[in-house]
């Protein structure tokens, strides 16, 4: 029996965001056009996540069986020295029993590419005008957004960011303190600035929007220059692709790390006899921690090192490189993370599977358009050989892994994820879970999670502890056990398409995540 064929599903971070995407949908618009609206709107509903000013990928699929992932990642300045003392300082978030530290200011931010990617994807691969695509975000601009939990939350945390500055303080804590949930967030600039954009993008980059930025950058302490924006161009690539289990994956692939890394645990994954396996059993989750085990060691063994070298991820993927960590499988086999993630599928057979972040801001906004821009620069994570230290002129590496599965050649899944270095290891699970287990969309991204690090695990609750505590193998120097799910885990907002035409999404609630189907 055939079930119900709808025109598609976006799930996303927010509902006013997955709304967005579904809007184009029924305008007659395809997977890409809701893709861009959603990223759009996501400007205003989840502005601590993401901006025109970060960075970010998108993996598509077309229906004429195209695949493209555009890198519009962000991208280190080309020179290191500033006319000004450089403006570059430490702020503390505050988690409650953990303290991040996060470096901010105009010397944080690195070259911004989100515009430019979504410009480029939709001359590409868009359908709907622009203006038309741009509609939502324009009007919850002015509108105004409900601030929900999720984001009163994100506010508290990045208080010191949010009130850094005068023009900052005025958005985000207009009475001296962060908006609360229950009150109402405006961007009337960033409204004024996206009408202006639709019409002239050239303006981010080599406009009047470019000149603010390089002057406030040149008397300010920022690294950016005329040049940095001027030259900034999108990076089209061939997606990372591996057979698993049958299904087709497609995913980021390098200088970026987290597609390829999330590849490399599940080729290892496939020596693993689940039909034996109960999930969150004391087995399963002994090789789900061993896999993640594995696959820190193997990036610690060279892939880092050798992250832009050619043709790393053949080496990295290959069976001999594999046999050496696949041994070690035996046959039973508090952290911020400022990004957000969409998933789109059409009835067409179009799919988009898009991640952006922009850092932890930098709590600059550009004077008149309400953005703020990105502090790549002061991402720890991002800069593993010190701040300061990175290569001028080069694309960022990331952990973003936008991902697709295909069967027979048709999306039957897009999903992503944000939480930095936890992205891999979320998705990892849900498509296990999807796999493996063969559990319905909704209950593979609801599923508990683990994630394993430098000896830790931590779980979240749902898991059996005391059986767990009493299994023999474990490699673990320490357990944290989780009160609740918790962002921590990362984000996976998931779409499916199934082979009777029916498209359904699943919205992450560890980040409030929500999903908009098109009858």
């Amino acid at each position: 029996m055939r079930g119900k064929q709808n025109k598609g599903c976006v799930a996303a971070g927010h509902p006013t965001t997955a709304a967005a995407g579904a809007t184009m949908l029924e305008a007659g618009g395809n997977a890409f056009d809701a893709a861009i609206a959603a990223v759009l709107t996501a400007c205003v509903s989840e502005s601590v996540l993401t901006s025109l000013a970060g960075g970010g990928f998108l993996l598509a699929h077309t229906a004429e069986g195209r695949d493209t992932l555009f890198d519009f990642f962000t991208q280190t300045p080309r020179q290191k020295q500033t006319l000004q003392p450089l403006n570059f300082y430490p702020i503390e978030a505050n988690f409650g029993d953990a303290v991040q530290q996060f470096h901010i200011g105009l010397g944080a931010i690195a070259t911004p590419g989100v515009l430019k990617g979504l410009v480029q994807v939709h001359r590409q691969l868009g359908r709907l005008p622009l203006s038309v695509v741009a509609e939502p975000a324009m009007h919850w601009a002015t509108a105004g957004i409900r601030v929900n939990d999720f984001q009163a939350y994100c506010y508290d945390l990045l208080q010191p960011i949010l009130t850094a500055n005068p023009a900052t303080q005025a958005i985000y804590a207009p009475q001296g303190f962060p908006l609360q949930a229950g009150e109402q967030f405006y961007l009337a600039d960033f409204a004024t600035a996206l009408a202006a954009l639709v019409q002239a993008p050239e303006q981010f980059y080599q406009g009047a929007i470019a000149q603010q930025i390089v002057q406030d950058c040149q008397q300010q302490g920022g690294y950016l220059t005329a040049a940095d924006l001027a030259n900034y161009q999108v990076i089209e690539r061939s997606p990372l692709k591996i057979c698993y289990r049958g299904a087709t994956l497609l995913t980021n692939p390098p200088p970026s790390s987290g597609g390829t890394l999330i590849a490399f645990a599940l080729k290892l994954l496939e020596h693993v006899d689940f039909s034996n396996l109960e999930p969150g059993s004391p087995a399963h989750l002994q090789t789900l921690a061993t896999v993640m085990r594995l696959t820190n060691e193997a990036r610690r063994d060279g892939y880092d090192a050798n992250l832009y070298q050619k043709n790393i991820a053949d080496f990295f993927l290959s069976p001999s490189h594999l046999t050496s960590y696949s041994a070690d499988l035996s046959p039973i086999g508090r952290k911020w993370g400022s990004t957000t993630h969409i998933s789109v599928i059409d009835a067409e057979g179009n799919a988009a599977s898009i991640t952006t972040s922009n850092g932890e801001g930098s709590s600059y906004i550009i004077p008149g358009t309400g953005m703020m821009m990105n502090n790549m620069l002061g991402e720890e994570d991002l800069n593993p050989q010190g701040f300061h230290q990175w290569q001028e002129n080069q694309r960022m590496s990331s952990m973003m892994a936008p991902t697709l599965l295909l069967l027979e050649g048709r999306p039957c899944l897009a999903l992503g994820s944000g939480g930095s270095n936890r992205i891999r290891t979320a998705i990892l699970q849900v498509i296990s879970n999807l796999i493996d287990f063969g559990m319905p969309i909704e209950a593979a991204v609801k599923a508990p999670r683990i994630h394993w690090e430098r000896g830790v695990l931590n779980l979240e609750p749902g898991f059996d502890r005391s059986s767990l505590e009493a299994a023999p193998h474990w490699t673990v120097d320490r357990w944290i056990w989780w009160q609740q799910q918790n962002m921590f885990f990362g984000g996976v907002h998931a779409v499916m398409a199934h082979a009777d035409g029916r498209i359904e999404g699943a919205g992450d609630a560890r980040r409030s995540g929500a999903i908009a189907a098109v009858p």
